[in-house]
């Protein structure tokens, strides 16, 4: 079960609860701690150029710390799904997102540990021109000694047909064909940490000659976060975006109703499934029925990027069209545009 498959609202919460349910089993795994320590000691190059080494730290107390948080968070976190609509507005905000030398509070987040899905990806392009799509954000609240500090992880869909990140997996296990089976419907791709109290420290970049590049393309229409030009570590910066703009009176948390079915499959599995769907606020109440369209009215206006759309003609033979870059919402609605944004106002 995808949410590329999803719709309505019981949907998404139907595919959320099979999904937490499938990563809480698979992070219970050996092969779920092998791939952490994998991706930590993928790690350990780019920290090194950006003289951030020691920052690491011990790489098996990293890989214990990621494994922990992932077991909890996966099953326990509440889960959120953010609506496409929503997308390009918290994407907006977290690439125009500086926060060296903020103080965080301990209820900076809605929740201690959750699980973000979206359904539309935000792509995030590495400083070796690499892409990988963000499809899942967990946060997890930790403590070490005196210090507080969020985690925060970026998931990638194994199975996404456009991220480039889940082609190199298809590439992979072609050489080895046990591989797909061993992994969960995510995979880990982004790492970082927001601490509590204590001032953000400016993020540091290494120096990447341009010829050394390999720039991936992103999918059509899709909105790409890079390393290069991010003020804060990318999924760092989408979470805490999220976390403001669902507070924030443009947008509107609500409940997906789960059948009976998934509730059950739940229960069994003791996840946790109030299931909320993040979308731009209604201009007027909607009936939601249980099999009806996740329908969703704009009270904002806001900038659409130009974009390809695909399309289908009479004979059912594929092609594109350019959609140029417009703005979105209703005539007299507030515009959300550049630093007019005031979905981070503290």
């Amino acid at each position: 079960m995808s949410f590329r498959t999803e719709t309505t609202l019981v949907g998404y919460a139907r595919a959320a609860v099979d999904l937490k349910t499938r990563m809480a089993d698979y992070c219970a795994t050996v092969d779920a701690v092998e791939y952490v320590r994998a991706f930590v000691d993928s790690l350990r190059p780019a920290a090194a150029a950006a003289g951030g080494e020691e920052q690491l730290g011990d790489p098996d107390r990293l890989v214990d710390v990621i494994t922990r948080a992932s077991r909890a968070v996966w099953p326990h976190g509440e889960p959120f799904v953010l609506a496409p609509a929503m997308t390009a507005v918290v994407a907006a905000a977290a690439q125009a997102l500086d926060l060296t030398n903020d103080l965080l509070t301990d209820d900076a987040a809605p929740c201690d540990g959750g699980v973000l899905f979206l359904p539309e990806p935000i792509y995030h392009r590495s400083l070796d021109g690499r892409l990988s799509g963000i499809a899942a954000l967990t946060w997890t609240a930790m403590s070490s000694g005196s210090s507080r500090f969020w985690l925060i992880c970026g998931w990638a869909e194994r199975d996404d047909p456009d991220d480039p990140h889940a082609q190199r997996i298809r590439s992979y296990a072609q050489q080895d064909p046990t591989l797909m089976a061993r992994l969960g419907p995510y995979v880990l791709t982004d790492l970082a940490y927001l601490p509590v109290a204590e001032p953000i420290a400016a993020l540091i970049k290494p120096q990447v000659d341009e010829p050394d590049r390999d720039w991936e393309t992103g999918p059509d229409g899709r909105y790409v976060i890079a390393d290069d030009t991010a003020q804060t570590p990318v999924c760092a910066a989408i979470a805490y975006a999220f976390w403001r703009i669902q507070a924030q009176p443009l947008a509107t948390v609500a409940p997906a109703p789960l059948d009976r079915a998934g509730r059950r499959r739940a229960a069994r599995a003791s996840i946790v499934h109030n299931t909320r769907v993040v979308m731009l606020r209604r201009t007027s109440p909607i009936n939601e029925r249980g099999d009806g369209e996740a329908k969703w009215h704009y009270r904002v206006r806001f900038l659409v990027k130009g974009h390809w759309r695909r399309l289908h003609d009479k004979d059912g033979q594929p092609y594109r069209i350019w959609i140029h870059a417009h703005i979105k919402g209703p005539d007299g609605a507030p515009l959300l545009h550049g630093e007019k944004v005031a979905v981070l106002a503290r």
